[in-house]
Parts: C-alpha cells; structure tokens; sequence
C-alpha cells in the first residue's frame, strides 16, 4: 500500500470507528441521565471523561479523579530519553476538559470501592457516589518476582521508566553519564505487559544515542519471550542494518534477580553487568483492580463483557487499557485505551438510557516505534466483536505494517501523538 494510501486508509478507519461508537451512543435513544466517575486520567479514562460529556450533550455528569496535576504521555517518552524530545513535549494539563467540557476534575487518589453501594473513598477524604464507574488505572509492577528491587531505595537506583515521569528524565541522566564503551542492559518481561513495542523501539533509540555519542558502547536486551513480540521483521532488520555493532538481542532471557550495587542482571545461567541496569518488571492490573473486587485472570488482569467493557461479575464497574485481559492480538497500547474509552462511553450513555450495548462494536488500533531520531515503522489492526467467542476479534486482511522505516512514518508518528491527545484533552 502507497504512503498516501495508507494514511487515507487509516484516517478514514480511525473515523469510521469514532462514528460506529458514536452511533451506539446517540440518535433515537432516551436522554442519559446520570453520575459517572472516572478513575486514572491516562489515554482510556480521559478519552472516556470527555466522550461521556459530549455524546450526551452534556447530560451526563462525570468526575474524574486523578492523583497528577498533568498527564505525561508514555508514547513519545522514549524520544525524550534519547534526547529528542523534552517532558515538556510529552506533558500536558487537564484544564479544557473542565472548563470546555465541564468534566470535574478531582486531584485524588481512590482508597476502596464499594460496588454494591455504587461508592468510593478517596484519600483526601469524603466518598464519591455513582451510577456508573470506569476504571482506567493502568498498571502496577510485581516487585516481588525481583526480590532486591522490592524496596524504594533499590528501585530509586535500578530504573524502569515504564511510567512517564520522574523516572524517564532520570534514565535520560544515566545514558548521558554512562562511560563511552559502557555497557546499557535492557530486561524486558514476559508478554502480555503495556506497549508490547516499547522496550524494543527503547533500545533502538538507545542505540541511537550511543551510535552518535559514545559509538564503542554496547545495548544488550535481555527478553524474557522466546522471540521479539512486536514488530518482530521491522524490528529485526533496523537492528541489523542501523546497530549491528551496538544492540546485542538476548531471548529466552529471562530475569531473575538483580545485585543493586553492581548493576549485574541474574538470569537462570548467566550473570550480565551493566553500567545502566534498565529493568522492566512484569506487571498486572493496577491495585485499585484488586481492592475493588474485580474478577482477575492469572492474579494479574481484570476480565471484561466486550461489548461494554463492564467487569466480569461486577455490574456498574467498566475496565479500560492496560489493566485488562487483552483480546487477541491486541496490544496494551495507547490507541487500543483510547477507542476502548470510546466504545464504553457509548455502551454506558446506552445503559443509562435503558438500552442494550451495541451488538457489533468495532474498534482499530496504529501503533507507531521510532527506530531512531526521526524514522519510524508502525503496525495497524482493526478488531470486531465476534458473537460465538464474545471477544473482538482481528479482522482479517485488515490493518497493516510498514514496508520500510522512513522520516515520513516519523512526522505521521508525531501528528499521531498531537492528534490523540487533542481527541481525549481538547
């Protein structure tokens, strides 16, 4: 497929999904009426705040509480370890979907939910009442599966920046003190875990860095899976033809433990030193899954009715992004939370009218990786609701990948960004 079709298809896919779902939401039914609150103002619970408000006319009242003042985007956050970009370029602020919305913004963190009584209770103190909740909480880390970073100071030492923060300016530090010719170790857990691309498209950019700073360093990926999981021919052949000399790939790597003060990976048979020890730990569901009493698959993730996104076994409560057990195929990606947001802002205006979900939701996902500073490669899926499974389903012949990397797969990678967090902000 030609760029300029491309892009064409995938516009008109992206908007063919936004109307399927605002048609589940819209004409012909009974005015909404009701509370929804929100939890976690990331790519899901943001996008899901603003849709509730704008698809019922501002019928609906929705809150959305979120322990950060800002949203830090974690697409795009691997430019700004490399250099390329700044947090400023990745941090953006709540305030239009309050004062253009009328979206309540709560500055809290939520202690407990009580289902039955359809309520919360925040840190801060006093409860939240409502009719309907999302949950879009993301993710949390299973610290005790690397037992010497089960602890603050370790972790303050041994980076994931697998959260955008604090962390991601502090990794950028440790490349940029890192001796020429040292030594950066990337560990990367078994799948599923949010963004399955992004620990690979961090050592390309990594490498990157190196290639133009301190050329006879080395990136040595440490990678739980048997295989890449993503991307895995693009992936593959910009490695061989960008940093055959820099990035050294390790499957079937699997992390053990670490030793903090020497920066040394432990695996089942081998010990790797490091002079930057970057860890990805496994991850589950975010706390407030479990505190909430939701149905867990493998102790780890939430299970969902497809066609609203509601927890499995827990009516009134729906589940977003990374903290849910993922469809086939279907990654924990940043788009994938979006139009998740958007296919249960629909079903919940649906619900509160007194009608059913959409039978037949229909959803895409692009998924951009820079390889280095300024050329990318993605991979499109679209996915829809299959009646004997009750699971969305890829469709086949749907979708796409790249054919090379290029600057051109860069600038759309950066219009994506810019366009989505306008989609679920402005």
């Amino acid at each position: 497929m030609a760029d300029g079709d491309r892009r064409a298809f995938l516009k008109a896919g992206a908007l063919a999904g936004v109307l399927t779902l605002a048609g589940c939401a819209g004409s012909g039914l009974r005015q909404p009426r009701g509370h929804v609150v929100v939890v976690g103002g990331g790519y899901g619970g943001a996008t899901a705040a603003k849709y509730l408000r704008m698809w019922s006319a501002r019928g609906v009242d929705v809150t959305l509480v979120e322990r950060s003042p800002h949203f830090v985007s974690c697409p795009m956050s691997n430019l700004v370890i490399s250099g390329n970009r700044s947090m400023a370029d990745i941090t953006l602020d709540y305030d239009r979907l309050q004062s253009h919305w009328g979206v309540r913004i709560v500055h809290d963190e939520v202690l407990a939910v009580d289902a039955v009584a359809r309520s919360l209770r925040l840190a801060g103190g006093g409860d939240l009442r409502y009719d309907r909740l999302v949950l879009s909480p993301g993710i949390d880390f299973m610290w005790h599966e690397i037992p010497a970073l089960d602890n603050a100071g370790a972790q303050a030492s041994i980076l994931h920046a697998w959260k955008a923060g604090a962390q991601t300016l502090a990794l950028r530090r440790q490349l940029e003190a890192m001796p020429e010719g040292g030594v950066f170790v990337l560990s990367i857990p078994r799948a599923p875990y949010r963004c399955p691309p992004g620990p690979y498209e961090r050592a390309c950019l990594v490498a990157d860095y190196c290639k133009r700073h301190k050329p006879r360093s080395k990136v040595v990926v440490l990678d739980a899976n048997d295989e890449i999981v993503s991307k895995k021919g693009l992936f593959a052949k910009a490695w061989a033809e960008l940093y055959p000399e820099i990035i050294e790939y390790r499957p079937q790597s699997e992390l053990r433990d670490v030793d903090v003060a020497t920066k040394t990976a432990r695996l089942d048979f081998d010990q790797v030193r490091a002079d930057v020890l970057n860890v990805i730990p496994p991850q589950r569901a975010a706390d407030i899954a479990a505190r909430s009493g939701l149905k867990l698959i493998n102790q780890r993730w939430a299970e969902i009715d497809w066609l609203s996104m509601e927890s499995s076994g827990t009516p009134g409560v729906h589940v977003l992004g990374d903290a849910i057990f993922p469809a086939p195929t279907m990654p924990k990606s940043g788009d994938v939370a979006s139009q998740q947001a958007k296919l249960a802002a629909a079903a919940i205006l649906r619900l509160l009218a007194g009608e059913q979900p959409d039978p037949a939701p229909l959803l895409m996902n692009t998924c951009y990786s820079f390889v280095d500073s300024r050329n990318a490669i993605h991979v499109a899926a679209v996915y829809r609701y299959d009646q004997a499974s009750r699971v969305l389903q890829p469709v086949p012949g749907a979708g796409g990948v790249s054919s090379v990397r290029s600057e051109l797969e860069g600038r759309i990678a950066a219009g994506w960004a810019q366009n989505i967090w306008a989609d679920m902000l402005s």
